[in-house]
This record gives structure tokens, sequence and C-alpha cells, in this order.
């Protein structure tokens, strides 16, 4: 019988209005100096300005960190620590997507820990053990799709290279999540759709992961369920609370599914992040079908738990690429690398950091940098 170890320990406060309970959360604490860390396109938004009022106004002494844009990168992460310091905050709260989230984790990483953020990579012989205090940390995401508010992770590139690092350790998770679908109102379609197909391939890539873990199975195919059903009313009609919980709870649950693995997919999209400054989300979805067709043959009973998911009434991998191919259509995504506007002479190193990138090894079916050439002319 397999054998494996299981954690979901992340407190979450969810529901319309939920981001209103956070001054008492963090008073109730101890805590009175918060900084906040979030992006520089959230930064002037009511949505955020709100939020820091609303902290003031209950006597907290709020400092603001909006120096992230982008994919964020190691440079972003050390004024990050600087802000912290100079501020004197005794904690944290990251509002926005993956991005600030990711490095208000690192931020965290790096207040009382020595060396370079990089020193910390996940995987690499002679890391640095993760054995200092971090400070208290609480998530408020913004959009529906990395699910990094509950994930041990935070991913970060190089400023030269645009290579992406994975920092991992269970004492990055956020110590409290307040996730409020009303945040995530104002995402316009383009963005609902990146982000929403990052989330449904969270949970697809971690079903398809070919490590034991029932309990990530089950909550990945419930997140798939969710997604299918209101990914394209969230795009179609933006203001569905209903449609906009249930992509907040998916990407949630996509990632508390892909502590299992991810695969070939987000191997693809990492490399298209760094090589052609593809937003993530986008990344995934452009791929998705692409990619998956490669998995197809090895774990074909799993695709016919897919196909049922999302409503098919006949499963298989034909039904659920071409589910894919259909969905992708529906809410804007490009069907394909050229029409996402990527090089056609990025095939070769596409393929070779995509073959360098540590997703695929959890993939069902081993996969060499030659497949990845061929996957990535397959998606031209």
């Amino acid at each position: 019988m397999p054998t494996g170890r299981f954690s979901f320990p992340t407190a979450i406060h969810f529901g319309p209005g939920s981001r209103h309970k956070l001054a008492d959360f963090l008073k109730g604490r101890g805590f009175q100096r918060p900084l906040l860390v979030t992006d520089r396109g959230l930064a002037d938004l009511p949505a955020f300005t709100s939020l820091v009022d609303e902290l003031r106004l209950a006597d907290l002494e709020c400092a603001v960190f909006s120096g992230v844009w982008g994919n964020p990168v190691r440079s972003q992460v050390t004024a990050g620590v600087e802000a912290f310091r100079v501020s004197n905050s005794d904690c944290m709260v990251g509002v926005g997507g993956g991005a600030a989230l990711d490095v208000c984790k690192a931020v965290a990483l790096m207040v009382h820990h020595p060396g370079d953020l990089f020193d910390y990579e996940d995987d690499l012989p002679g890391a640095r053990p993760v054995d200092q205090a971090l400070p208290f940390w609480a998530a408020l995401p913004t959009t529906a799709g990395t699910g990094s508010e509950v994930g041990r992770s935070a991913v970060i590139s190089d400023d030269d290279s645009h290579v992406k690092k994975i920092v991992f350790d269970p004492r990055l998770l956020a110590q409290a999540v307040f996730a409020d679908p009303e945040l995530t109102l104002g995402l316009s379609p383009g963005l609902t759709a990146a982000t929403g197909m990052d989330a449904l391939t969270h949970c697809v890539e971690a079903y398809l992961a070919k490590a034991y873990h029932p309990i990530c199975d089950g909550i990945a195919l419930q997140g798939l369920r969710l997604a299918s059903r209101s990914l394209p009313r969230c795009v179609v009609t933006p203001g569905d609370l209903d449609a906009r919980g249930d992509m907040l709870m998916a990407s949630m649950m996509g990632a508390l599914a892909f502590q299992k693995g991810l695969g070939v997919v987000h191997s693809c999209a990492h490399a298209l992040s760094a090589a052609a400054d593809l937003h993530h989300g986008l990344a995934n979805g452009v791929m998705l079908d692409h990619a998956l067709a490669f998995n197809a043959p090895a774990v074909p009973e799993r695709f016919e738990a897919l196909a049922l998911a999302v409503g098919l009434k006949q499963g298989g991998p034909e039904a659920f690429l071409a589910w894919v191919k259909n969905l992708k259509k529906q809410i804007g995504i490009p069907a394909g690398l050229a029409a996402a506007g990527v090089a056609k002479d990025l095939g070769p190193k596409l393929a070779e950091l995509a073959f360098r990138d540590a997703c695929h090894p959890s993939n069902p079916r081993p996969v060499s940098q030659r497949d990845f050439e061929a996957i990535f002319a397959a998606a031209r």
C-alpha cells in the first residue's frame, strides 16, 4: 500500500466582506504596525486604499510597500525587506495576486534569515535551512488564480536571467487568509480568464501528478468542477459574486492540491514566462490542451475522471481536450503560441528552459527535452 504525509493547516476566513475582519484579527493578536505588501497597479485602487483607511481607523499604524509588478524578481524582495525594517513593522499583510503574495512570503523569509534569497531555493544542493523566526503574515487575495495565499512556496525570478526560482518551506504559509470574493470583482475579463486558467490548470495537473495523495485528488476534482461551471460566468458577467466565490475557492483548492505535484504544463508555462515574458496564467491556458495531449496515453483513466468532473457525459482524453479547446475559445485565451505572439524561433530555448524546470518530475509520463520541443511545436 502507498504511504504519504498530508497537511492542510491554513486558517481561512472565506466569504463576501471577510476582509473587514482583518483589523480586529490583527489587534486581537497584539499587532500594531502591519506592512501591507501589494503591487503598484493595485496600490491606488479603491479596493486597496479603503482597506488601508479601515486599518488606520482601527488605530493600526500601516506602512505600504507597493514595489511589486510583473513576474516578481529578487530585487523586489530586497526592497520589501528594507521597507519592513525602516517602518519597524511587527507583521505583514499581503494584498494582491500571486506576485504580491509570493513577494510577501519571500520578504517574511529574509527579514531574519542571512544570505541571499536564492540560497534557500528548493532542491538546491547545500541550500540554507529555514531555521529562524518569520514575522506573522496574513493574505488577502485579489485574484482567483495562483492560490498563493494557501501555498508553501514563493516563485521569484532572477533579475537578469528571468529564470524562475522556487523557495519552498511549510513555514512560508500565511498564518491566516481572508478570502473575500468582493476583492476580485474589479478584475478585467482578460485577467479573469488568465488567472482562472491558472487555477483550473493547478487542479488538472495536481490530479494527474503521479504521487499518491487521494486527499489532493478529491480536492483537485472538486476545484475543477467549480472552475468549469463558473469561469465562463466570471468572464461574461464580471459582477456575478457567486461565480467569483466559486473561482476564489477553486483557486485555493488547486493550490492545496498541487502540493501533490504539477507537470509538463507548468514547466512549459514557466519557460514562456522566462523567455517571452508571458503572464503565468495566460501561459498555462495557452499550453494546457497541447501539453496535456502528451500525457493522455499514460493515464487515460484519469482523463475520464477529468471529463466527468467538467460535466461531460462521454469521458476520455479526446473529450476532455476538446472541452479545454472550447473553453479557451469561449473566454478568449489564445489557441496556441502564434496567436499569443510568441516568436517561432524561441522553440529550442523554450524546450531547454522547460526541461530544466522543477515541475515535470511529478508528471505522470517522463518527458525529455526533445519531447518539450515537440510539445512547443504542436502548440504553434
